[in-house]
């Protein structure tokens, strides 16, 4: 019943302006912050790895810009899900569609780190192009319905349960579909590596180069940023990588990470640190 509350919430509030929105969404982050003990512990310990050259009021500062952010982002998922297309277009920017372009002769991988607006380019391409990628298959039905509707409301994409296995996957990127890739979470040991992320040794799933292998796709890096203040969204296109994948499936892996680094230091406050970045440790080592 809270799920189904929670939803209709989100979907009455997608008619308001962004404008009024957005603050409403930080408002609510800052309200839920001291008492989400959990995930700001998590956030707390993730901050404190990954940034050790701040003070701990710095870390503090950061983790509650990162709450406002979060709810922003779970507040305005209503207008990917339900508003209408041409809304869509004109609150998202998308740089660099001439990478995407460039590229659409063959199979293409978007590497999607984990910014908290992880969904706007799959909405705003998905107006332009048939999509696939994958989601987690979810405890709650509903909420998983809901999703799901969300993402396939534009176009015929393809939406492939993690839990499914690579072949679907595979199958979708040899087909021509963008294949839409968050590869950047803690899954556990099967098909990761330990690379440095930020300084610290994180498991780090080797699926795209992989894929990247498998299907001889090119990899774009994709990174979707959310504007202050109501502003708007930009989904950013990079230049697909060169000699990507290499011999040295631990390399790619560390280069993938290396260029997740360098766009969390452009807007901290936006990475997904409620997420267990840390959780599987080397051998011999404590969980932090």
């Amino acid at each position: 019943m809270l799920t189904r509350l929670a939803v209709g919430l989100v979907w009455l509030l997608h008619f308001m302006p962004l404008s009024l929105l957005a603050p409403i969404g930080a408002g609510l982050g800052l309200l839920v912050y001291p008492f989400a003990k959990k995930r700001r512990h998590i956030t707390a310990v993730n901050l404190r790895l990954c940034f050790p050259q701040m003070t701990e009021p710095e870390r503090r500062r950061l983790a509650r810009a990162h709450f406002a952010f979060l709810a922003r982002s779970l507040v305005e998922r209503g207008i990917l899900w339900w508003a209408s297309e041409a809304r869509i277009r004109r609150l998202v920017r998308i740089e660099g569609e001439e990478n995407l372009r460039a590229a659409s002769g063959g199979p293409v991988i978007l590497l999607v780190p984990h910014f908290v607006g992880m969904d706007i380019a799959w909405t705003r391409l998905a107006c332009e192009r048939d999509m696939a990628g994958m989601y987690s298959i979810q405890k709650n039905k509903f909420f998983e319905t809901t999703l799901l509707r969300g993402r396939r409301r534009f176009g015929k994409p393809v939406t492939l349960s993690r839990q499914g296995g690579v072949l679907a996957a595979v199958r979708a990127i040899r087909q021509g579909f963008p294949f839409y890739y968050l590869p950047d979470m803690d899954y556990g040991r099967r098909d990761a590596v330990f690379v440095n992320f930020f300084g610290h040794p994180a498991a780090t799933i080797t699926g795209v180069s992989r894929l990247a292998g498998l299907c001889g796709a090119k990899v774009i890096p994709c990174v979707n940023r959310m504007l202050p203040g109501g502003a708007g969204y930009v989904a950013k296109l990079y230049p697909a990588w060169d000699n990507f994948p290499s011999a040295d499936v631990a390399a790619d892996a560390r280069r993938m990470n290396e260029f997740i680094e360098q766009r969390i230091l452009e807007m901290p406050e936006q990475y997904y640190w409620v997420h267990r970045r840390f959780k599987t440790r080397p051998e011999g080592e404590d969980p932090y």
